[in-house]
């Protein structure tokens, strides 16, 4: 499959490469897993750098003369690349280590298409930039992501650091009255929130912290929700990008501007 893809659209070689490395997650799955410390108690595993291997092979077989910028081995390929993946091979390294299945793995072209791999659930939520759409492990299922408020649901990231404090704190909105008021806290902790939140099973995504429009962890995730049409936007309203901080990732214009009210926000949308 490796070698069919070099004539691949750039959408469908995220969508592969996540699914690779969604491939190793699973085979691994339960085992008893070597941890190498990365500092500030984060770890990454063996699935970690397996799967990161696997999503670099597809990849360098369909697009040799593009850089890879991937959590664990860095950046890699020519310095002069025009072109640079962002990889996470393993979001939610923590919970898969201790036998949790909400996890993701992240494949994104910067400024392009990208794909979020459930490796459990067998779905790809994948974008070429201006579409966003999931995948089922079924051939042939295919379906539009149409984010919706409805549920009411909203994951709030409350993983260290905490930049925006004490002018925003991620604990502090969970308390607000309005938000007890209106909506249903969850915390997933990978980017399965984001791609729930394209597809319509979450009413927003809520973390801190600083301009995350060209993180690993967060690309992916960003893409697939512009694509899909929610409205996505930093904790003070700003837009995300230089300068940026954190996000704010809502269905609607409606629940933005309410969780906005609550994080100090100004209003404005992008």
């Amino acid at each position: 499959m490796i070698g069919s893809l070099a004539s691949a659209t750039d959408t469908e070689v995220a969508a592969a490469a996540a699914l690779a490395g969604a491939e190793v997650v699973r085979a691994r799955y339960g085992r008893l897993h070597s941890r190498i410390d990365k500092g500030s108690g984060d770890f990454a595993t063996d699935a970690d750098l397996a799967a990161e291997q696997a999503i670099l092979d597809v990849i360098r077989a369909a697009r040799p003369g593009d850089a890879v910028h991937g959590e664990e081995g860095g950046r890699q390929g020519a310095a002069d690349a025009e072109r640079e993946w962002l990889v996470d091979p393993l979001c939610g390294t923590l919970n898969y280590a201790t036998g949790s299945q909400l996890v993701a793995v992240n494949v994104a072209l910067r400024n392009g298409p990208a794909a979020v791999a459930d490796p459990f659930s067998g779905e790809v939520f994948l974008t070429d930039g201006e579409t966003a759409r999931v995948r089922s492990g079924v051939p042939g299922d295919e379906r539009p992501l149409a984010p919706t408020a409805e549920t009411r649901l909203v994951d709030v990231n409350l993983d260290p650091p905490f930049p925006s404090a004490p002018g925003f704190r991620a604990v502090d909105l969970l308390a607000h009255p309005g938000f007890v008021e209106n909506f249903r806290p969850r915390v997933v902790s990978t980017t399965l929130a984001l791609a729930w939140g394209a597809a319509g099973r979450r009413a927003a995504y809520v973390t801190d912290g600083g301009d995350l429009s060209g993180s690993v962890h967060f690309a992916a995730g960003i893409a697939l929700c512009r694509a899909a049409g929610c409205v996505v936007t930093g904790v003070d309203g700003g837009p995300v990008g230089s300068g940026g901080r954190g996000l704010v990732v809502a269905a609607d214009a409606g629940t933005h501007e309410l969780l906005l009210s609550m994080t100090g926000g100004r209003g404005r949308t992008g």
